[in-house]
């Protein structure tokens, strides 16, 4: 037991002798920042999914080995030679994310506005985003009670350009009755999804992509599938009135919260969009954004 331990300790002096402090620190919170968001970059995506079935062909692979089975070993050994271009395919989607989002210049200067937390600008902000989300509500009260099918993506920092382009270009202010107009189902753009950039419906007619989740409840159209599709490949929200039912529903981050409230539509949407304000004495402004 003294020999273990003895052992033991050597390792660690020959480990520490050789340790570089900034470098190999430096080193290590690199590789520890990668692997942290490589998991959260697939934990509520279906390649968690696949992450998990990957760790278990990694246990099983031990079992063999140990037991020598040389058939397995063998086929394994083939398996793993691919291993690589294996995982690129099944993380396409989260790998193409993550490389947006890390250039993307939206985010940088969203990053430095909350930063640099400039109260006057901030507030300027929340107010013409609370008028545009009113206008938003109340044109989701008429479509939802006239049962008008409706989808409005509200961009945030991931650039919607690739959708934007297959649509018609407004840059218009939001208006109630523009909105309702561009859902009214003789409307030639009625059919797409309305995009939402900087406070202005700035496309119309816009075409999203389908989410390829399996799980989708069976009652749900393609504009739902379309709003969790969008949601999933991008950090914007995507609004969703029903033609169906007139129930509006609001997707974010793959996820789709149905039949809500304008109330609870308008609350969620001041959450997303506006900028948190911080008072004098360091702590923020009870929670609630400055609208």
């Amino acid at each position: 037991m003294i020999d273990i331990f003895s052992v033991f300790i050597d390792k660690m002096a020959s480990i520490f002798a050789t340790y570089r402090p900034i470098n190999d620190t430096l080193d290590i919170l690199l590789i520890a920042l990668v692997l942290f968001y490589g998991l959260k970059m697939v934990r509520d995506s279906r390649a968690f999914t696949f992450l998990k079935g990957i760790i278990i062909l990694i246990v099983v692979y031990a079992v063999v080995s140990l037991c020598d089975m040389q058939a397995s070993i063998w086929l394994f050994g083939k398996i793993f030679e691919f291993a690589i271009v294996i995982l690129v395919i099944i993380f396409v989607p989260e790998i193409r994310k993550m490389l947006e989002n890390m250039g993307n210049i939206k985010m940088f200067k969203s990053f430095f506005l909350k930063l640099v937390r400039s109260k006057a600008l901030a507030a300027e902000h929340n107010e013409k985003v609370s008028v545009m989300i009113n206008e938003i509500c109340r044109a989701a009260t008429e479509l939802s009670d006239q049962k008008f099918g409706a989808l409005v993506v509200f961009e945030k920092d991931s650039p919607l350009g690739e959708f934007i382009e297959t649509g018609t270009i407004l840059d218009a202010s939001v208006t109630t009755e523009l909105v309702v107009n561009i859902f009214f189902p003789k409307s030639p753009l009625h059919d797409g999804a309305a995009i939402i950039r900087d406070k202005k419906l700035y496309a119309a007619g816009c075409i999203l992509p389908l989410t390829n989740k399996y799980d989708i409840a069976s009652d749900l159209g393609t504009r739902h599938r379309a709003a969790i599709g969008m949601s999933e490949q991008s950090d914007a929200m995507v609004l969703v009135v029903s033609e169906e039912t007139g129930d509006i529903s609001i997707a974010k981050d793959g996820k789709l919260e149905r039949d809500i409230s304008v109330g609870k539509v308008r609350e969620i949407l001041l959450d997303f969009l506006t900028i948190p304000i911080e008072e004098k004495n360091g702590g923020k402004n009870g929670g609630k954004k400055n609208a």
